[in-house]
């Protein structure tokens, strides 16, 4: 005989009370608490290489990039997530006490894994779309010398570009900076096998 596991509820504020004592990362959405699957060395270096090569201020403007740690809330939804890098424009907006969940951001980017793809392609590109501020979706791939870029054109419409290749150049469309795929890539081993 089998028996159904009952889905259990929390509130935002248990979830966030139970995020701050947390092991692992957890995402929140409608009163589910679903854990997060754990980053490779390979998915942590692409985000630490765009970190580091991003500066903060580009043409006189001030640019925040977080990354992994800082919580996304999308009030639409019900939803807060951990993005693997966001950038924001100007001054990091608020939610709650504190300085841990930001609404405003303008790029967002996710390293993609075998597990997390159609997740981040799918529902997940949906919930970052209700937010005002977001223009710019990437989705770096950890295993070849592979990007899509999703660019808003308007409230309904997004185009989409492909970059593939060691040596091609990744441009950003919301703000005026690119990086070549070789030094995004720096010191990524597409060979290892990695479980995540």
């Amino acid at each position: 005989m089998l028996t159904q596991t009952e889905t259990k509820y929390y509130t935002t504020e248990k979830y966030l009370e139970l995020e701050e004592i947390a092991e692992y990362k957890n995402e929140y959405h409608n009163g589910e608490i679903i854990p997060m699957v754990g980053g490779t060395t390979n998915h942590n270096q692409i985000c630490l290489n765009f970190c580091r090569k991003f500066p903060l201020t580009i043409n006189n403007q001030d640019y925040y990039v977080y990354m992994e740690g800082i919580r996304l809330w999308l009030s639409e939804h019900n939803f807060y997530t951990y993005p693997d890098v966001m950038v924001i424009k100007g001054e990091p907006i608020y939610h709650g006490k504190g300085t841990s969940n930001i609404t405003n951001p303008l790029i967002i980017i996710e390293v993609l894994s075998k597990s997390t793809q159609g997740y981040d392609r799918g529902n997940k590109f949906q919930y970052y779309r209700s937010l005002p501020t977001f223009q710019e979706y990437i989705l770096i791939d950890q295993y070849s010398y592979t990007i899509d870029q999703y660019i808003k054109q308007s409230e309904d419409k997004w185009s989409l570009n492909f970059y593939t290749g060691e040596n091609v150049i990744f441009k950003l469309s919301s703000v005026d900076w690119e990086i070549s795929l070789k030094d995004l890539y720096q010191r990524v081993n597409f060979e290892l096998i990695e479980e995540e």
